[in-house]
């Protein structure tokens, strides 16, 4: 039997046996009772229609888009190994891709649009915070989940999203905390802050300016620079941070780090004068589009667990062209959570899959692999699913209240490699 541990955020109930989720103009109408299955109360409706059909918010342009291939890898790999497996409800999982742009655009908003008027059950995506803010009302509203694998903005923790949405990309509250002991036990005390304006670049700037001064430090001059990441160029952002006279920059931005690095060498306070600090959104396989050496020995951050080699070679399997894996262990596993709390639920609806997600997640049988947890769950156990990216633990917001974030330094070529693993709670 499935323990239903969820708690909607939206509705506060004191000493009721079933729980009422509204939601307007969906694909899924059904009332949302607890757990099916459960003697001590009644069965939620189901309201799928027995095909699991997801769609993809992932991006194929816009300054993310260095993500995309090995999110839309991650995604494809996993429906891949549910279908072989048998499928969700005895039916393949069936998946639509389609772009998320970046904030600069509104090809996220036609996307979600397209996949709402397909019904689809669950949205995998976006990678961007800032584009997720533009749409998640619009999904959510809608009764659809939604399902990032890279979205840290500490904003999505409480936000009303009737239940709907869930990550497995930790909140920036944890990389903010070990970028600034990084950054404190390199031994820089006077750290400059450049961070783009949206509620990635803002957010996580904020959690690293604690981290800096819980860990001793101080931050240059009045504080986090923020800027516009559609300016034609930083020159002035730049001169005030070289004004402020950093030990060391933590650069947190995405595609436009390529236009911020040359103007910080230009101005002397370049990679190779003042030690730069990358974060998830700009840590990339730069090569050759810097000068050799432009970044050798400067480090950065990003969220996950170590990727198998066993992984990485599946991967490959579904796009060989694969130069960065990024955020793919993430993307298999929300789109495998996704399949396993339908079937859980014995439905494929987005209110079932909602309910269902928290439970699968904790506190049963430990399985990783899709086919392993549906053998459990056939045989009437309680399944805690921990995947590629790690261990996953829910939150009953849909936060994962464990993660892990490697440290990597970049070398003469302008690739990185991983240094360390930390891990830490939420």
């Amino acid at each position: 039997m499935i323990r239903t541990t969820r708690l909607w955020r939206s509705i506060a109930v004191v000493g009721v046996a079933s729980l009422a989720l509204a939601a307007c103009g969906g694909d899924d109408d059904g009332d949302d009772d607890t757990a099916a299955g459960d003697d001590e109360s009644p069965a939620m409706e189901q309201t799928g229609d027995g095909e699991l059909v997801l769609g993809t918010l992932l991006p194929q342009t816009g300054s993310l888009a260095f993500l995309g291939p090995p999110e839309f890898a991650g995604v494809d790999l996993a429906v891949e190994e549910i279908n072989a497996a048998g499928g969700v409800l005895g039916q393949d999982v069936v998946v639509n891709h389609t772009d998320s742009g970046d904030t600069s655009t509104d090809i996220a908003s036609q996307s979600v649009d397209s996949l709402l008027s397909q019904n689809v059950d669950a949205i995998i995506g976006a990678a961007s915070s800032g584009v997720t803010a533009t749409v998640i009302d619009a999904v959510v509203q809608s009764g659809t989940v939604m399902f990032s694998p890279a979205n840290t903005s500490p904003d999505f923790t409480d936000y009303p999203d009737d239940g709907f949405y869930f990550r497995t990309a930790p909140s920036d509250v944890l990389q903010g905390r070990v970028m600034g002991d990084l950054v404190i036990s390199d031994g820089h005390a006077n750290v400059g802050i450049m961070a783009l304006q949206d509620p990635y670049g803002e957010g996580l700037a904020e959690n690293v300016t604690i981290s800096v001064e819980e860990g001793g430090g101080t931050i240059a001059g009045d504080g986090p620079i923020i800027y516009d990441p559609n300016a034609a160029n930083y020159a002035t952002e730049v001169t005030q941070m070289a004004a402020n006279s950093p030990d060391a920059i933590v650069l947190i931005g995405f595609a436009e780090t390529l236009t911020i690095i040359p103007e910080l060498v230009a101005q002397g306070i370049g990679p190779q004068d003042v030690p730069l600090y990358f974060v998830d959104g700009n840590l990339s396989n730069y090569g050759d589009q810097l000068p050799a050496g432009t970044l050798d020995g400067n480090k950065g951050t990003l969220p996950g667990a170590e990727t198998t080699g066993d992984f990485q070679a599946r991967m490959l399997e579904i796009d060989p062209d694969l130069e960065d894996f990024s955020y793919g262990p993430e993307s298999y596993d929300a789109t495998i959570l996704i399949a396993l709390a339908a079937v859980a639920a014995e439905d494929d609806g987005a209110e079932s899959i909602a309910s269902r997600l928290v439970d699968i997640s904790k506190e049963g049988t430990k399985c990783t692999t899709f086919e392993e947890c549906v053998g459990l769950l056939e045989d009437g156990e309680d399944i805690d699913y921990d995947g590629a990216s790690g261990p996953i633990e829910f939150s009953d917001v849909g936060d994962p209240t464990q993660a892990t974030i490697g440290i990597y330094q970049f070398g003469p070529d302008n690739t990185y490699t991983n240094l360390e693993f930390r891990e830490g709670q939420l």
